[in-house]
């Protein structure tokens, strides 16, 4: 009986894929954010930690709780309460307008001249404020203004017939209005013209009117955007500060401005780090505003999807 040798060969091992081109350029892609993350350190996460710290030490470096108790004096109460109220008022009276007028350009071409220009508009008067902006308002309504001054003379009416209200809380108002609607603009309409026309057309197939839709599929359907629109609002009229320090040169009737009392006010004693108190407030509900905008925008972003 012969014996066949069976030689098995030893295997060999497949060669691997090459790795792709791009892995090596992904791995370096991160290098691309270093300036962007220079920039938040340098100019957001430093001067807030910097500014919450200071709220816990006093003239001397000591720590102490003493700042963050005078955020209960009523003073400081109102102060916050004044700048909750305005920037609540502003953000619903500029997201309803910004809405409306969102509401307007849906049936317009995308290319069209009225919203290209409006968009366009949006963009500038969105970061229109501060000096400038206090500026065009003094100058065109102030109490000698030159929209004052004609309106005086051609009708006899009078803007300030109770007071020169400009450079108080409602000409603060009016301020961030000229900003807060372009930025509901920007913010809302790309959720308004994500509205599928589709769904307009089965809604009227199926017996609906054109009321019925936008009271019982769009406003549903938008609610969600406008919430995180309006919280978004409320956010920057509550952080804004250099439009009302501008228009208000005197008082301190918001937060923002009595943060600027008792960083430059020589009648402070003893109480110097009392702004980074202040900050720390501003900070917790601004934090807040912004954690409830994120929330809401994912709900938002399931349909857009």
């Amino acid at each position: 009986m012969t014996v066949l040798d069976q030689v098995v060969a030893p295997a060999v091992p497949e060669p691997s894929a090459p790795a792709p081109r791009g892995a090596a350029r992904r791995g370096w892609a991160w290098l691309g954010l270093v300036p962007f993350a220079a920039y938040i350190l340098l100019f957001l996460a430093l001067p807030t930690v910097l500014a919450v710290a200071s709220g816990f030490v006093d003239g001397t470096g000591a720590l102490t709780l003493d700042n963050l108790a005078a955020l209960g004096d009523p003073l400081v109460l109102t102060t916050f309460a004044n700048s909750a109220w305005l920037s609540l008022v502003t953000a619903a009276v500029g997201a309803v307008v910004g809405a409306l007028v969102c509401w307007a350009m849906l049936g317009l071409s995308e290319t069209g001249a009225v919203r290209t220009t409006v968009d366009a508009a949006s963009g500038v008067l969105a970061q229109f404020g501060g000096v400038m902006l206090a500026f065009v308002l003094i100058a065109a309504i102030g109490a000698q203004g030159v929209v004052t001054v004609f309106v005086r003379q051609v009708t006899g009416f009078s803007f300030y017939e109770n007071g020169v209200w400009l450079y108080d809380l409602p000409g603060v108002a009016l301020a961030y209005l000229i900003f807060q609607v372009p930025l509901m603009i920007i913010t809302f309409m790309p959720a308004l013209a994500a509205l599928k026309p589709q769904w307009m057309e089965a809604h009227l197939t199926l017996g609906g009117t054109r009321a019925g839709f936008w009271r019982h599929v769009g406003m549903p359907v938008l609610a969600p955007s406008f919430l995180a629109s309006l919280l978004l609002l409320f956010a920057n009229a509550f952080s804004s500060y250099a439009t009302a320090a501008a228009l208000a040169s005197q008082g301190s009737q918001i937060v923002p401005l009595q943060i600027r009392t008792a960083l430059t006010s020589e009648t402070v004693l003893g109480r110097e780090n009392l702004a980074g108190a202040l900050a720390l407030g501003m900070i917790v509900v601004v934090a807040l505003a912004m954690a409830l905008y994120t929330l809401v925008q994912r709900r938002a972003s399931r349909w857009q999807a």
